[in-house]
């Protein structure tokens, strides 16, 4: 008599979906605890399946019509650039930040404009956090009150349905994901199993009726962004809010963008009536100064196709520790720390017995490479005591052999420089063009960057 085996068991992880044969506490795939789920016997093998009638018909993909799908404007002039363009008719567009960063206020203002300037039909909100009079105290204080904005305090996928069946919006906002349950599914809300299905709700309704949505996402203590993996993969556009709590600038990064770039950057401003775009934001990180400041430089970032100014500033001191202190703010600290051990052995400057601090100005995170020379300049005048022009402007990526590399961009960056009143720039060796007007000096290595600076200071 022949002995039927019984298939064994599969698991699958709930945030990367790794499958494996038996159940760990760790996913071997993404590291995540306790996220691996039994799955069921594996199939012995995969059925035939009939052909089906389709839904629409194959077509040259000349004659698909895309008017239907062109990008509408929010009114949220950051936002819109942000997105390419705008807001695309069945797009469903995830915005994740800490709390208190703003994302409620900025959405809120979002559909207000949308109500206020759009013709596409009323704006439907829906809050699982807050109740309907907290948030309509909060649009009195922000002026974001219309009667064509809808409020709904739910937390049941079922019920934010029947409120979009009546309402018939023409955006649809959720605040946020991980409040909302469907009552298809077990386990309670904000849960792995209750975010991949309420996520994948909101995506089916928005395909179905080419109806916009934005979602609020929350994020983990490591800044990624709460629930499954999954969640980045179903939604359309994934933005980033971001900003220092001390200070009132905003930074909205895009992550993914299926209709445009993702690299793009939009400036906000809190204010204490809401929250306004920076079309111009980058005097908010340099602070003016009519002479120059020993351990500071400015450089040019490029956020996306923005380019933004910042400064760099540095802080050298004799330690009175046994192992001298290095802290970083706003830089990357691997890049700080290479930097300041190229300086030690090719520029000949002793900082092994130094404290050493850097940081940017205004809350600014600049983590690319084209700020090397700024903060190679920033801590080599702090630790001889001697002031950068205050009309200069440093570009260009250090090497382990202290060799100064190319940058993109360069043309763009001093332009910009330039229009804010920069005249001196110090870049690498064959950069290209340079606007017309400005004192450019190429440099190859920084030696011949720190004997430059007498010239420049002249």
């Amino acid at each position: 008599m022949a002995v039927t085996k019984t298939p064994k068991s599969s698991y699958r992880c709930a945030e990367c979906g790794h499958g494996v044969a038996k159940w760990f506490g760790r996913c071997p795939e993404c590291q995540a605890w306790g996220t691996l789920e039994e799955v069921g016997a594996p199939r012995p093998g995969l059925a035939r399946v009939a052909a089906g009638a389709p839904s629409a018909p194959a077509r040259p993909i000349n004659e698909v019509d895309v008017e239907a799908a062109r990008a509408v404007r929010t009114g949220v002039s950051e936002l819109d650039r942000v997105l390419g363009g705008g807001v695309v008719p069945g797009a469903v567009v995830l915005l994740a930040g800490e709390p208190g960063v703003g994302k409620s206020t900025l959405l809120l203002e979002v559909a207000h404009r949308w109500a206020e300037v759009v013709t596409n039909g009323p704006t439907l909100y829906v809050t699982g956090e807050e109740s309907a009079g907290q948030v309509r105290l909060r649009a009195e204080r922000t002026g974001n009150v219309h009667p064509e904005m809808f409020l709904a305090a739910e937390s049941d996928l079922s019920a934010v349905l029947g409120h979009v069946d009546a309402v018939k919006p023409g955006l649809l906002v959720v605040d946020s994901v991980q409040t909302m349950a469907s009552p298809a599914v077990d386990g309670a809300a904000g849960g792995v199993t209750q975010v991949r299905a309420v996520t994948a709700g909101l995506v089916s309704l928005a395909k179905e009726r080419a109806l916009p949505v934005l979602l609020v996402g929350h994020v983990t203590k490591e800044g990624s962004i709460a629930g499954p993996r999954v969640l980045e993969h179903l939604v359309d556009v994934v933005l980033h809010f971001e900003g220092d709590r001390h200070s009132s600038l905003r930074m909205l990064r895009g992550i993914k963008n299926r209709f445009g770039a993702a690299d793009e950057v939009g400036c906000f401003e809190l204010v204490e009536g809401g929250i306004v775009g920076v079309p111009d934001p980058s005097g908010l990180f340099l602070n003016k100064r009519e002479t120059g400041v020993a351990g500071t430089a400015v450089t040019v970032a490029v956020e996306g196709k923005r380019p933004l100014l910042g400064e760099v500033q540095a802080l050298v001191s004799r330690s009175h520790l046994g192992t001298p202190r290095r802290a970083v703010s706003g830089l990357d600290s691997a890049r700080v720390s290479m930097i300041i051990a190229v300086l030690e052995r090719r520029g000949g400057i002793r900082l092994g017995d130094s404290d050493i601090y850097t940081a940017t100005v205004g809350g600014m995170k600049i983590p690319e490479p084209a700020a090397d020379l700024a903060v190679a300049l920033a801590v080599a005048t702090a630790a001889r005591d001697v002031a950068l022009p205050p009309d200069l402007v440093v570009l260009g990526e250090v090497g382990l052999a202290g060799e100064v590399r190319r940058v993109t961009g360069v043309r763009t960056r001093l332009a910009e420089a330039m229009r804010l009143g920069f005249s001196k720039a110090l870049v690498p060796a064959d950069s290209g063009d340079h606007p017309p007007g400005m004192q450019v000096r190429e440099v190859a290595d920084l030696a011949t960057a720190m004997n430059n600076l007498a010239v420049l200071r002249s």
